[in-house]
């Protein structure tokens, strides 16, 4: 049986800063490099040294297994070399930075392109990409990113040695890495997800709220078991055994709330979300039993059935309700988000990267999804609108073992 939900708790001393939601358009085709223009009256968003643009400056940033970083430019198609970190075990990126971690610490990766959001319009920046350099721990960190690449934190969690570090992102932006904190909790599976300049630390079956310098902040909220977290225009996610807990801002004051699964529900937990950056609806596998969407506005969990079994599903969150899943043979499938019923798919793909248990990563955005086949060593760029078309194929000449779509 579910548990009820817990009391939500509250404090005066923890401030949301506004999400920052990345929508971008691409078209199948290369288009002219983005034009600079002159600085923003309300500047949101401007870093000294970057160049504002009339349009995003959307490419795929790649790292290869030796830790090799390539940038490629979607609008020209021209590939530039950016450097060398830590060979990966695992990626992360908000979308303008890439944080490859191995077992001992997390490199860090500004692709030098971003969009910032600024609710009823957008700003889109180029700057000088560059490696940032190395945050120290032990264990393949789980890194955890809000919606905003300019302001707030971004947090870093350590298994093996159960450090809990929370990074300054506006340091970042300007090309430092800057600690707000490092905590010690119990070694062992968690996460640290930053909430505006504020962080949620969920690590041996509870969740504490920090603030900038690690102060606690409120009493803790069970979350047994710990895993997965993603960021939506509404708030903060973190999967717990029995759902969801969402760390959000009503007026000046913070706010957990437990959404926990359907009444009933015996399908496996979610353990990993995925979306069209800052979306509401987030989605996750529910393995063999389809997907589970989970609706940050509504605070509902939906079981959408799958026409079979799939390895990773993201929530396009359109006016179409687009699901986008993958196949154990790598095909990407086109789902209905209300019923599940499959609209496209494409050929299979990855499913000897899939086979041989290579990271592949399905990425959406608003009007294209990314896929990348480290086996096959390929990229491709798909128009899941139009039947699942395969729109542009990319051939890098290095092997993309992870990857991010940036710029967005």
């Amino acid at each position: 049986m579910i548990p009820p939900p817990s009391p939500r708790f509250v404090s005066p001393r923890l401030v949301l800063l506004p999400a920052a939601v990345l929508l971008v358009a691409l078209s199948g085709c290369a288009a002219p490099a983005p034009a600079a223009l002159e600085p923003s009256a309300d500047t949101h968003g401007e870093i000294a040294g970057a160049a504002e643009l009339a349009e995003p400056a959307v490419g795929l940033t790649s790292i290869d297994s030796a830790g090799d970083v390539s940038h490629l430019d979607l609008l020209d198609e021209e590939t530039a070399d950016l450097g060398s970190v830590r060979a990966p075990a695992a990626v992360h990126s908000d979308g303008r930075y890439l944080f490859a971690a191995d077992a001992s610490g997390v490199s860090v990766v500004d692709s030098g392109v971003w969009t910032w959001d600024h609710v009823d319009h957008f700003h889109y920046y180029r700057a000088e990409p560059k490696l940032l350099g190395d945050v120290p721990g032990g264990g393949v960190a789980t890194v955890a990113t809000s919606t905003s690449s300019t302001t707030g934190g971004t947090g870093v969690f350590f298994p093996d040695s159960g450090e809990a570090v929370l990074l300054d992102t506006e340091a970042l932006s300007k090309g430092e890495i800057v600690e707000s904190f490092r905590l010690r909790v119990a070694p062992g599976p968690g996460l640290v997800v930053p909430a505006g300049s504020f962080a949620a630390i969920a690590a041996a079956d509870e969740l504490t709220l920090h603030t900038a310098d690690g102060s606690t902040v409120g009493d803790a909220v069970s979350c047994a078991e710990p895993a997965g977290t993603i960021t939506t225009r509404v708030g903060a996610v973190i999967g717990c055994r029995d759902g969801a807990l969402l760390v959000l801002v009503e007026g000046e004051e913070p706010v957990v709330e437990r959404i926990p699964y359907p009444e009933g529900a015996t399908a496996p937990r979610a353990t990993a979300f995925a979306n069209r950056e800052g979306r509401p609806t987030v989605a996750a596998v529910a393995e063999g039993a389809g997907a589970w969407l989970l609706d940050t506005r509504a605070r509902s969990w939906t079981l959408l059935p799958t026409p079979e079994p799939v390895v990773q599903v993201t929530a396009v969150d359109d006016k179409d309700a687009n699901v986008l899943a993958l196949t154990a043979d790598g095909r990407v499938l086109v789902l209905d988000g209300e019923t599940g019923a499959q609209r496209a798919a494409s050929v299979p793909l990855v499913g000897a990267s899939l086979a041989a248990g290579q990271p592949v990563s399905l990425i959406a955005d608003q009007q294209r999804a990314y896929l990348n086949g480290p086996v096959e060593g390929r990229m491709w760029e798909i128009d899941f609108a139009d039947g699942a078309r395969i729109a542009r194929e990319f051939a890098p000449e290095r092997t993309p073992l992870f990857f991010a779509e940036t710029g967005r």
